[in-house]
């Protein structure tokens, strides 16, 4: 049975205009971080057509619902459970209106529409769900920072530590530390002391720890810390809710510069622009650092091929050299391979021999 929309396009006596209308559905869409410039195309255009919203009002800032039809019903579900979300929505939608679920963020991670697609499944209600930018990807931004530096870390772990949400045991955040790569830390502020204490166990205390407080709101505050200072922070601040970490060494470079948390600088962003708090953060990044393979002049690839006059192995940067995907003891074993042989022939091998003795006999 396929439960997917269709949409119908109106056109009005004017042929340049034409608008879309919804079939009655439902449609979970992600709201993104909370800027309302940072929605999708697609998201957009569904919260400007929908005839009924339903909307998480603690996580979606009213800026977003500023585009809605003046006839357009609005509910807040804050207050609601899911025995009471749900029927409503189906109940809409029966009636032939289109509605739009709006979740914070993007719908795949931590926003429990499973189980509301499994109802609406099961009451045959159509439904789609869009995509929307994660709060980890807004507060990149925001920093300036890319969470795969080449060299340094190329894994990211989306995650939060078990509270009264538990977590599967082969995903407790200890674990997960031990692979050292970014990690982004959702739902976990008010068990900050814990998580601190087991990310210990394998960061650095030094590694830098972006603290993300209302990502995307009017109020947003992003404050840059070692990671022996999370928590610390996180109290004196007295953040317990909508609060988002990101655990990652690739933070050491933001921006087009260096920072040293080894001597505790750290460095506080809000609406009002950034500014050093600590030390003397800021340190340009030099031409040597490590760089991705992908843009390298020694890279080639099908829409970039090898030059004519390009040799087949350029001698590659230092720094290049060492973000290979060849592994040292490979390229060893390659270049042995290409020297030339210092063994002198002596005639013909044992096996050519006896392959000429069998001819005879024949």
């Amino acid at each position: 049975m396929d439960l997917a929309p269709s949409s119908k396009t109106a056109v009005t006596s004017d042929s340049a205009a034409i608008t879309h209308i919804l079939s009655p559905a439902v449609y979970i869409v992600g709201a993104g971080p909370g800027d309302p410039d940072l929605l999708t195309v697609k998201a957009q255009r569904l919260i400007q057509q929908a005839d009924v919203l339903v909307y998480a009002n603690s996580l979606v800032p009213m800026q977003i619902l500023e585009s809605t039809r003046a006839d357009a019903e609005k509910i807040a579900t804050a207050n609601m459970t899911l025995e009471d979300i749900v029927p409503l929505m189906i109940a809409r939608v029966q009636a032939g209106k289109s509605g739009v679920r709006l979740h914070s963020g993007d719908p795949s991670l931590y926003s429990a529409i499973h189980e509301q697609m499994m109802r609406l499944a099961d009451a045959e209600v159509p439904f789609e769900v869009i995509p929307g930018i994660s709060a980890f990807q807004a507060a990149a931004a925001t920093l300036q920072a890319e969470l795969t530096v080449p060299a340094v870390v190329q894994s990211i772990i989306l995650t939060r530590i078990s509270g009264r949400t538990q977590v599967p045991v082969a995903e407790e955040l200890a674990s997960l530390a031990a692979h050292k790569t970014s990690l982004c830390l959702y739902l976990s502020a008010r068990h900050i002391q814990t998580a601190q204490a087991q990310l210990l166990q394998h960061y650095s205390p030094h590694t830098p720890v972006a603290i993300c407080f209302r990502v995307g709101w009017p109020d947003e505050q992003i404050t840059v810390v070692p990671l022996s200072q999370m928590a610390a922070v996180s109290e004196s601040e007295e953040l317990v809710r909508t609060t988002m970490y990101i655990i990652s060494p690739a933070l050491e470079s933001r921006g087009g510069r260096r920072f040293n948390y080894a001597q505790s600088d750290y460095y506080t962003q809000s609406e009002g622009g950034a500014q050093a708090v600590k030390g003397t953060a800021g340190i340009t990044a030099g031409a040597n650092a490590v760089r991705s393979r992908l843009y390298s002049p020694t890279h080639d690839h099908l829409f970039r091929p090898r030059k004519a006059n390009q040799s087949p192995n350029p001698n590659p940067t230092t720094a290049e050299s060492k973000n290979s995907n060849t592994h040292p003891s490979q390229e060893k074993s390659q270049e042995k391979s290409k020297r030339p042989s210092k063994e002198k022939s002596t005639g013909p091998s044992k096996d050519q021999l006896q392959q000429e003795q069998e001819h005879g006999r024949k």
